[in-house]
């Protein structure tokens, strides 16, 4: 008996030991996390070191970060980690719809013990990834009463259940990423604003002679085509004069997503002034620009604009074409020769594409 009761105290100690270790670790986690999460306003950084972070303090087998999406209402998975990650990165959940929707609209992180018997659990992930769900924590990505997101994580390692102390670990780690995720999105918004067109949401020519000199010197280094798409809209100053400078800025804005719906993710489309657009091909032989730019030709030529007004406009544009390094040697020349090329297909009658 003596032997027995000689040994707990040291156990407790061990124990007490181990428990102040853990907390310290975790105190030093948050902290580093903290300091990381501050000093960046970059959003790939910021959900970086959230992964990072969640895996080693609360070693879930799967886990995710969904963003919510302001223009649709619906959460998308931005991170997975785990077994059927490819199958479900697609998937989106409407607000209210399974355990991470229901915490994205009542904002109230939420812990599931067994989720065969909570109804608000949707197998719509499981069946996708073939994957079974028994436990989630999840908690809201949530600042000043928006909800960016959510964190979810799926059965803890060794098949043990998640527990409150995970709930309030993922909770604080969550205040953190919410604040440094909206600091971000508003860090962004604030650059857009700066290099893009108001009303039609392309570049501005400023931020495009920007880039004209960055993308004319990596094509000289590179020995690589640059092409660049001069387009000015047929008799827009008509529309203006008969449907007012209202809807004439409405169809700018159709136009500009009627160029953005054909180009390529590498070529960029700007706003050059009024009624004049750019786009900038890289890597783009004049040819294979002439071809694009017979595309956007008449892709402008057959969309109906202004439908929702009542209006039905069909309008059309002058397209001029130029290429380094067969027409142009400078940045000036090449914007130039476009222009030039652009007035010539105004000469021959409008609707027409001309190279330089």
């Amino acid at each position: 008996m003596e032997s027995t009761n000689d040994k707990t105290p040291h156990h407790d100690s061990r124990t007490g030991e181990l428990e102040n270790r853990q907390r310290l670790a975790q105190l030093a986690a948050f902290n580093e996390i903290g300091k990381a999460l501050a000093s960046s306003l970059d959003l790939r950084e910021i959900l970086g070191i959230v992964m990072d972070k969640i895996s080693v303090l609360l070693q879930p087998k799967n886990w995710s970060l969904l963003l919510l999406d302001d223009k649709t209402n619906e959460l998308y998975f931005e991170i997975i980690i785990g077994k059927g990650a490819e199958k479900i990165k697609d998937i989106r959940l409407k607000l209210g719809e399974g355990i991470a929707g229901w915490v994205a609209r009542e904002m109230k992180p939420l812990l599931v013990a067994d989720v065969s018997k909570d109804p608000r659990f949707s197998k719509k992930a499981d069946d996708a990834s073939k994957f079974t769900t028994r436990s989630i924590v999840c908690v809201p990505l949530a600042n000043r009463g928006r909800c960016h997101g959510v964190i979810e994580l799926i059965n803890k390692v060794e098949d043990g259940r998640f527990g409150e102390e995970d709930l309030v670990l993922l909770t604080t780690l969550a205040d953190y990423t919410a604040i440094a995720i909206e600091n971000a999105k508003f860090f962004n918004k604030v650059q857009e604003l700066t290099i893009t067109d108001d009303l039609t949401k392309l570049y501005n020519s400023r931020f495009m002679h920007d880039r004209l000199d960055y993308e004319f010197e990596r094509a000289k280094r590179a020995g690589t085509n640059l092409s660049v798409i001069f387009i000015d809209l047929d008799h827009f100053k008509d529309i203006n004069d008969r449907h007012g400078h209202l809807n004439g800025s409405k169809l700018l804005a159709e136009v500009a997503h009627v160029f953005v719906s054909m180009i390529r993710a590498v070529d960029m489309a700007c706003r050059y002034g009024g009624d004049e657009f750019l786009i900038l091909m890289p890597d783009t032989s004049k040819p294979n620009a002439m071809t694009a730019a017979g595309k956007l030709c008449r892709a402008l030529r057959e969309t109906v604009m202004l439908k929702d007004e009542g209006l039905n406009i069909k309008i059309t544009g002058s397209f001029g074409v130029a290429s380094y390094p067969v027409d142009a040697t400078s940045k000036t020349d090449i914007i130039h020769q476009a222009d030039n090329a652009m007035y010539r297909a105004k000469d021959r009658g409008r609707d027409a594409v001309t190279s330089a």
